[in-house]
């Protein structure tokens, strides 16, 4: 009997070669859209999960939470990591991280072996500590992992790191120099296997001892300054939700507050009300961190969501063209089960057969879909910023491939047989059905619903390249055209401004300043209290940035001057001096902040200067208060140059850096182009929709691509007659078209409110966003209609053509 089934549903593909074609290879298309973005979400589902005892592994993550206003951040003072240890028997152990490149060693480096004298850029350091080893559980390739990283000036390094540095040796005992610095002499205690990519530390590839560092006097038993990522083992079976509860006030209580006090803060009486403690278990970091300011590259549990709905989406695209083009041929399958019924065949027998018909397609389908998604998979690595491959060698793959091709058999053929083999046969020889199918409410329906899936998916696009664009040319109150950073500078020892004024004299140069601080990301970043000068003790700190500047910062930059003066060189007093944004003069209630003074530590700050507010973050965020004061800061030098031949001004750079270094390559970005790499994310999401949307809708054009033609072959006598009567090409085309817009408009009016919730929702994500405007959703439901008229006018277009000879010959 299988077999029988078989030979019939053979029989139906060759038979009906072109709907056959449409219905696998909309199914194929699908299913390899599926298969790329379950391979992504089960990537970014699986990050930190390789870590033994992995559930018990948490981070301390600070919720301050005032008025309106909500941040949550990672950063705690170098003590709470013994004061944690200590303080509450749940923790087992505790480590700590610190990544800030405001300290030196952490972040990017120049490395050379100390038997080398090439300095090789680096990046991915980060202080930590043998606690942090311990917890994590760090495999080793060489050394002791107890004790990797105990002794002062001892560097865990990674195998990749190792294999390229001291290629066939163990490096243990091997020393190596960073930034040229021969009084810190770091010696490789151990190689570690590197992080997988699956780790929310894959970036890390040196990990630098704190043991015996102290980057200021004071600085590892302040409650002051806050640079630490905090990490803990807990025992098993500890309560959450109550160790979050415990910790917050005894922390809170014992420390924070008395420190508060006796520094003046006027939060002290309310600190309890405004900030809290809570843990975040490490396979969480990577999905669930997008409200958390950790300075780290992580997914999004809201992406996963987003994509495993287009998914959905898609694959139900393709159902319905299945249950379209089966219920539309019904006509043509009607004799079949009215003969077959006659002859004694079961209703049951034939939704078998038509069930086998479904899985055939189905099974064709995935085989195709598989190989589609594996041709497709190194262009979607590219789109998504991924490195997926397809997990042949898992034993799974089999199992779930025939599971998932049996049940989506299932669902798209369980409607089509039911309906088909419900035909009886006294109707099917009367004729009754012969022209039964020509409209069909649920196939309305379904085409409805394939266009207001596709014509959201062009809106969201829409809106998506509209903000990206609004973020990439709005005026961010900088220049960042044609302004190169050349980075590595502080090699170069007390020679930095020497290579400064040497660019400076270029033709090709227009201005240069030295600072590692930028408005860009990767750069340094310095968070503060603020005070005016007196008011310590009576008034609530302002939060802002504190940054290391030159005289030439302003004008290389082109930030503009609101108020007061630039730097002077010349006047030895400008080194404490301030200039501050105007969001600074706000938030200190400065109306005429010149001549003034603020405190952050230590003596006041005489105010020289203010600057017009200029986005140095992410547009997701405001502009934060901003202070800038002339310091040593010397990793990376700007250089703005002329408008006109690039080419020949980074020769003219190169040459220059050569004189000053010729054991060490130049390294150099544009800044616009690291501007435009702070929104990469949100420029992949727009990549990714895009492309799915132009899948969902070939898919659904591909099914209504075949609904006309079969249309046209439904009414092709009705044609014929109209062309007798005088009917023109016009009117004929115009009448098959006109039932399929009908259904496109009903798609219109249904998306154009999901899609407007969807992005305006989206939107919030961003303080400076464009608005949602009539145009964006017209031109998507035109596009739908251009679309829809495109795909069915051939088919339409081709009927009115036809010869009514053809048609009416049989009358």
């Amino acid at each position: 009997m299988i077999k029988n089934y078989l030979k019939v549903a053979l029989r139906q593909l060759r038979k009906q070669k072109m709907y056959t074609a449409i219905k696998i290879g909309g199914f194929a298309f699908s299913i390899a859209a599926c298969l790329l973005i379950a391979l992504y979400i089960r990537d970014e589902l699986s990050f930190d999960r390789s870590y033994p005892n992995a559930s018990n592994i948490y981070r301390l993550i600070a919720d301050y939470h005032d008025g309106g206003s909500r941040e949550k951040g990672v950063d705690w003072p170098s003590v709470m990591g013994k004061v944690i240890k200590q303080d509450f028997p749940e923790v087992e152990k505790s480590g700590r991280l610190m990544p800030n490149s405001l300290f030196w060693g952490a972040g990017s480096n120049e490395l050379k072996r100390a038997d080398q004298a090439d300095n090789t850029h680096e990046e991915g350091f980060a202080y930590a500590d043998q606690g942090l080893i311990d917890i994590l559980n760090v495999p080793m390739v060489y050394g002791d992992p107890k004790h990797a990283l105990t002794e002062p000036l001892s560097i865990v390094i990674s195998k990749s790191k190792a294999d390229k540095y001291f290629p066939g040796q163990n490096p243990v005992g091997k020393v190596i120099y960073l930034n040229n610095n021969k009084t810190k002499p770091f010696k490789i205690s151990a190689v570690m296997q590197d992080m997988p990519n699956n780790s929310h530390l894959h970036e890390f590839k040196f990990l630098l001892t704190l043991a015996g560092v102290e980057f200021w006097n004071g600085e590892q038993a302040t409650w002051d300054a806050n640079n630490y990522h905090i990490y803990m083992a807990l025992k098993p079976g500890t309560n959450i939700a109550q160790f979050e509860k415990k910790v917050s006030a005894n922390i809170l209580k014992n420390y924070y507050v008395p420190n508060m006090i006796k520094n003046g803060d006027k939060r002290a009486s309310r600190v309890m009300d405004i900030f809290s403690m809570k843990v975040q278990n490490i396979q969480d970091i990577n999905l669930l961190s997008y409200d958390i300011h950790d300075g780290m590259s992580h997914g999004d549990m809201r992406f996963i969501w987003l994509f495993g709905a287009v998914a959905g989406f898609i694959l139900v695209i393709a159902c319905i063209n299945f249950i379209n083009l089966s219920t539309a041929k019904s006509a043509n399958r009607a004799k079949e089960v009215g003969l077959r019924k006659v002859v004694g065949s079961q209703r049951a027998g034939l939704i078998r057969q038509f069930l086998t018909e479904s899985l055939l397609y189905s099974f064709f389908s995935f085989v195709l879909g598989l190989i589609l998604a594996w041709v497709m998979l190194p262009y979607f690595n590219i789109l998504a910023s991924k490195s997926l491959h397809m997990p042949w060698a898992q034993w799974w793959l089999v199992p779930v491939i025939l599971v998932s091709a049996f049940l989506i058999g299932i669902v798209a053929g369980i409607y089509p047989a039911f309906y088909l083999s419900g035909f009886k046969p006294a109707d099917v020889l009367k004729g009754k059905l012969s022209t039964g199918s020509k409209s069909s409410g649920l196939r309305n329906v379904l085409v409805v619903f394939q266009f207001t899936t596709s014509i959201i998916l062009i809106i969201s696009t829409v809106v998506i390249y509209n903000q990206m664009q609004f973020i990439l040319n709005k005026k961010v109150g900088f220049e960042k055209d044609q302004v190169v950073m050349i980075q590595g500078t502080n090699t170069l020892d007390n020679q930095v401004k020497a290579f400064k004024n040497e660019l400076v004299k270029l033709p090709t140069v227009k201005s240069a300043s030295i600072s590692d601080f930028l408005p860009v990301s990767g750069t340094k970043r310095n968070g503060n209290q603020f005070f005016n000068d007196g008011k310590q003790k009576t008034e609530a700190g302002v939060g802002g940035q504190f940054w290391d500047v030159d005289h030439d910062y302003l004008k290389t930059l082109g930030i503009k001057l609101v108020a007061g003066r630039d730097f002077n060189p010349d006047m030895k007093t400008d080194s404490q001096a301030v200039i501050i944004n105007q969001t600074m003069a706000s938030k200190l209630g400065l109306k005429n902040p010149i001549g003034k003074k603020i405190v952050n530590y230590g003596a006041g700050r005489t105010i020289i200067g203010v600057v017009q507010d200029f986005n140095f973050e992410s547009m997701r965020d405001g502009i934060e208060p901003m202070v800038l004061h002339l310091e040593a800061s010397e990793s990376i030098v700007s250089v703005k140059i002329k408008a006109g031949d690039v080419k020949n001004a980074l020769a003219q750079i190169t040459t220059t850096w050569k004189q000053f270094a010729p054991n060490q390559p130049i390294r150099y970005t544009f800044m616009d182009e690291r501007f435009a790499s702070m929104y990469a994310d949100v420029q992949r999401m727009g990549r990714i929709f895009t492309s799915f949307a132009v899948l969902a809708i070939i898919i659904a054009c591909l099914g209504l691509f075949a609904l006309a033609a079969f249309m046209a072959e439904q009414r092709s006598k009705e044609i014929g007659i109209r062309k007798v009567l005088g009917a023109t090409i016009g009117n004929i085309t115009t009448m098959l078209s006109m039932n399929f817009v009908k259904l496109v408009f009903i798609a219109i009016v249904i998306a154009t409110p999901i899609a407007y919730y969807a992005m305006t929702q989206w939107l919030q994500d961003f303080t400076y966003r464009v608005e949602l405007k009539w145009w964006m959703f017209a031109l998507a439901g035109v596009a739908a209609i251009m679309i829809a008229l495109a795909t069915v006018s051939y088919q339409s277009i081709k009927a009115a053509l036809t010869n009514p000879v053809k048609s009416l010959k049989t009358e």
